[in-house]
């Protein structure tokens, strides 16, 4: 089926001055070409189509929304050729929306207006992406909230907080009488004296230590305090170069007690009592340091991940069990509260030092002097015993012997709860990053024995006149963002455009699951150039609801526009899902992703686009282990069930040392490869994707790459050269199409 056409030359074509002789009146060939006169018999593309046979296909080709809107060649060739169109940009987000949030469809409108009164199908490219997105914008509404602060307006800042319960036992410096003691005992401090002596300061002891006094600020000393009888005895707060303090009164009711201490000069210092002055028992419950300053905001942000074991990820979680390596600590099922996932670590027992075994909490980040921290942990063991806590940089990397986190471990579930200020004794380089607990106390006579640590938690406080928006904010911010720009695209095309990429590229390529499905591309797995470019919403609204949003809001803002909900088509779109590298990986993936965005019952995806921006290889036996992974991705799309659309083919030439020809190099043979690949490709989509699936082929270049350009820069990619004369490519893909 072959049709003389009217043959125009380029120069002649830009004389025309109205577009109705732009309409269907386009022949690109050069009939002074030697070996291209054949091309003068082919027909438009699109009349190749047997559309008895293939009732629902639609030919597209891409093209600049300018270019076309102009109503000259390039809107002439395109309706010569194609049923359906689609801009290359200037329907993506960056397009349309500017570093301020401002939405303008303008160029977008007109362009659609153009395409569908030429009759053509139009098809939206793309309402969810990560790049090409107005990034400024976005990150804008990822910043921290500013809060306006009262100068006036004080806080209570907590310097040091030591819990007494959590004390296997005392284990500080003090001195006094034959007959005194100080020990912990059922979770309380508890001082002993048996009689008055002459001298009260004979009878002292630390009551806590490692405390970070700073130069010129007043601290209060605070603490749940009884005693067998009414007392008074001094309390000093400082270093052995200096103290200040007072003197407290103490009742045989547990209450609140405070005790001023002046600004001082020394830092790394203790709380001492000294009651030689009173004959009986203390007892203490807890024990904190305080001071005020001016009103800050301040939040808790996490430097752990994973801490309930429910995930497979132990970065922040290290053991030395059994073998005596470090290594990532076992997660065991059922072993935690509840039945839940747990972190066991294995005692074999016998150990020479108690730190043969022991668990590390390794934090993302160093902490140094003055960061606050807030621990908390649920515990057990198989067999009851005591353990020591440090302070590391890595785990291995000892720094103290005394990181305030020691704990009693009994056969059922207790929970640790402490807020601790990192002194410059726990890390005196700015270094410190992990805790570690020994777990093998009593050696060489400590138990075989199992360790459980579940629900572990580990915060710093953070403080400023701005505060970070929570996962949550930052969720239902983009939630909203989203909603309005798909909204306002929907709007503007006013149910003109009935099918779409709702998402596009939303699979990386790699980071795969237990299942072999690849991970949703995210910041993690980018450069910090391309993190920098583009905006990962995924990163942000997760990984199903970053999906299901978009085609819930699609949908909606489609209907509430007047579209008919029935005719619109979603696609999802991506590239490489013929790759035979990793045997069509990505689309396996990209299938089992649909399934779950699905599983809600309510997302619903009607077809998958596949990029192909392909290559003819002029090694033979690459090119044939190309071929089958085409092949193989048409019949994994076709068992879907889904509308199946080649979204952006195109094809470049790969010589046989691996390297991409340009087109000024191109030769006439290799030229002809490609049209017989262009061939393939066509017919074999004809052939494997149902009819009823069948949606159409989109050629994403229309012409050869010119050498500036940021897609394939100089590459033979079109199915026209750069003078928009018919290739050889034509005539492969029309015979494609009509298979030839």
């Amino acid at each position: 089926m072959k049709k003389q056409l009217i043959f125009a030359a380029l120069g002649a074509i830009f004389l025309a001055s109205c577009a109705d002789t732009w309409d269907r009146e386009y022949s690109g060939v050069n009939p002074q070409k030697e070996g291209y006169e054949y091309l003068a018999e082919y027909l438009p593309l699109k009349e190749y189509v047997d559309r008895s046979k293939y009732p629902n296909f639609k030919l597209g080709i891409a093209t600049s929304a300018s270019e076309y809107t102009q109503q000259q060649l390039v809107y002439a060739l395109i309706n010569s050729n194609a049923d359906e169109t689609v801009a290359g940009n200037a329907m993506k987000m960056a397009s349309c929306v500017d570093d301020k949030g401002n939405m303008s469809f303008d160029n977008a409108v007109a362009f659609v207006n153009a395409a569908t009164d030429a009759g053509l199908n139009m098809y939206g490219h793309t309402l969810a992406w990560h790049a090409q997105q107005p990034v400024k914008y976005l990150n804008s509404l990822m910043a921290d909230r500013e809060i306006e602060i009262d100068p006036d307006a004080t806080q209570t800042v907590v310097d040091a907080e030591f819990d007494y319960s959590t004390f296997s036992s005392y284990n500080y410096w003090g001195q006094g009488p034959a007959g005194s003691e100080r020990t912990i005992k059922d979770g309380c401090f508890v001082s002993y004296n048996p009689s008055v002596i002459p001298n009260f300061w004979e009878f002292q002891y630390h009551v806590a230590d490692g405390i970070n006094w700073v130069a010129g600020v007043t601290y209060k000393v605070t603490m749940m305090i009884r005693a067998s009888e009414n007392c008074s005895f001094t309390v000093a707060a400082g270093t052995w170069s200096g103290q200040a303090g007072g003197t407290i009164d103490v009742t045989t009711e547990w209450q609140e007690v405070s005790v001023p201490r002046a600004p001082g000069l020394d830092v790394g210092g203790f709380v001492m009592f000294q009651s030689g002055n009173f004959a009986g028992t203390i007892e203490m419950k807890w024990l904190k340091v305080t001071h005020e300053e001016a009103m800050a905001i301040s939040w808790w942000t996490p430097i752990i991940s994973n801490g309930d074991a429910e995930g497979d990820d132990a970065t922040n979680f290290v053991s030395t069990h059994v073998g005596g390596t470090n290594g990532a600590c076992d997660i065991v099922d059922g072993a935690g509260v509840g039945g839940t996932r747990a972190f066991v670590v294995t005692s074999a027992g016998g150990g020479a030092q108690t730190w043969d075994t022991q668990f590390f909490l390794y934090a993302n980040r160093t902490l140094a002097d003055g960061d606050k921290v807030k621990m908390s942990f649920d515990y057990r063991a198989d067999v009851a015993n005591n353990s020591e806590s440090q302070a590391h940089a890595a785990p291995g990397g000892y720094i103290h012997w005394d990181g305030g986190a020691a704990v009693n471990f009994t056969t059922d579930w207790q929970h640790f709860e402490k807020t601790i200020v990192i002194s410059s004794t726990l890390s005196p380089e700015g270094n410190m990053q992990t805790w570690a607990w020994n777990l093998d106390v009593g050696a060489p006579n400590a138990p075989v024995n199992k360790y459980y640590f579940d629900n572990i938690t580990l915060e710093i406080e953070e403080s400023g006149n701005t505060i970070p928006l929570t996962p949550e904010e930052k969720r239902d911010t983009l939630i909203w963002a989203m909603d309005r720009w798909i909204g306002g695209m929907m709007q503007a095309m006013g149910g003109k455009v009935k099918a779409w990429d709702v998402v596009n590229e939303a699979i990386s390529g790699g980071n795969a699951d237990a299942e072999g499905v690849y991970a949703l591309q995210s910041v993690d797995y980018v450069s910090e150039e391309e993190a920098k470019n583009n905006f990962f919403w995924q990163d942000y609204m997760g990984d199903l609801e970053y999906v299901r949003t978009a085609v819930a809001s699609a949908r909606k803002h489609f209907e509430a526009n007047g579209g008919n909900p029935s005719e619109l088509k979603l696609f999802v779109n991506d590239y490489n899902l013929e790759s035979d590298w990793d045997q069509n990986g990505k689309l396996k993936s990209l299938i089992k992703w649909i399934e779950r965005w699905e599983a809600d019952g309510v997302t619903k995806i009607d077809g998958i686009g596949s990029q192909m921006h392909i290559s003819c290889y002029a090694n033979a036996a690459t090119q044939e282990s190309k071929k089958k992974a085409i092949v193989e991705s048409f019949n994994l799309m076709a068992k879907t069930g889904r509308l199946v659309r080649i979204s952006e083919l195109d094809m470049g030439y790969v010589d046989a040392n691996g390297n991409s020809v340009p087109t000024i190099n191109l030769t006439e043979e290799q030229h002809k490869q490609m049209a017989e690949l262009y061939t393939f490709v066509v017919s074999k989509y004809l052939e494997l994707i149902p009819v009823a699936q069948q949606w159409g082929i989109c050629q994403w270049a229309a012409t050869d790459s010119p050498a500036g350009s940021g897609w394939r820069a100089g590459e033979p990619i079109g199915l026209w050269d750069e003078g928009y004369n018919r290739k050889h490519t034509y005539a492969g893909f029309a015979d494609g199409l009509g298979g030839n």
